[in-house]
């Protein structure tokens, strides 16, 4: 234990180019801990020192230990059309209660190529007056793209918010064949 009475882990993680642009992936003993969109070298190393504050240990890049290069292979494979479901052992401990339950239910409940409305998915996890917090646990994924929040939609059609960004979310979309790949 560290001198906060935390655990400490090893963190490990590296930067992989995807069809949405760079992505951080970051590891520890129990699994894929987090996803990061966008990174940049900025982006990288705010992420990294929010992962080292997090877990009590500076996160080390290595992209081949076995659990991160089974992570990277896998994203390759699902941005090459050639992987519809994760096979990955997840760390949780970024995100709890609600949050959690709400995910979790996203990532067994919802396929690759379907797509599930904020209200639907409270409803799933027992909370059926909760859509606008459905939105705020898809906003605090540290495990976009593997947890699916790209898949949670408006009701009424529209795509909803992302924190990749809405063209990120219709790129992931449109990879799963839910819309049309834009024409430019």
């Amino acid at each position: 234990m560290d001198s906060h009475g935390q655990n400490e882990q090893r963190v490990e993680w590296a930067v992989v180019d995807s069809g949405i642009g760079p992505l951080l992936l970051a590891t520890t003993g129990q699994g894929l801990v987090s996803v990061v969109f966008h990174a940049t070298d900025e982006v990288r190393d705010r992420a990294l020192e929010r992962l080292g504050s997090r877990f009590g240990t500076e996160p080390v890049e290595v992209p081949r230990s076995p659990l991160l290069a089974e992570a990277i292979r896998q994203v390759a494979a699902y941005f090459a059309g050639e992987r519809h479901d994760f096979e990955l052992p997840l760390d949780w401990s970024l995100i709890s209660g609600f949050n959690r339950e709400v995910l979790r239910e996203l990532a067994s409940g919802v396929p690759y190529g379907a797509v599930v409305g904020y209200g639907d998915l409270a409803r799933r996890v027992g909370q059926p007056g909760a859509a606008q917090a459905v939105g705020m646990a898809m906003g605090a994924n540290p495990l976009p793209v593997v947890v699916p929040c790209h898949r949670v939609v408006e009701r009424d059609g529209g795509i909803g918010g992302f924190g990749g960004g809405v063209e990120t979310k219709r790129k992931l979309l449109a990879l799963e064949g839910v819309l049309p790949e834009p024409l430019f």
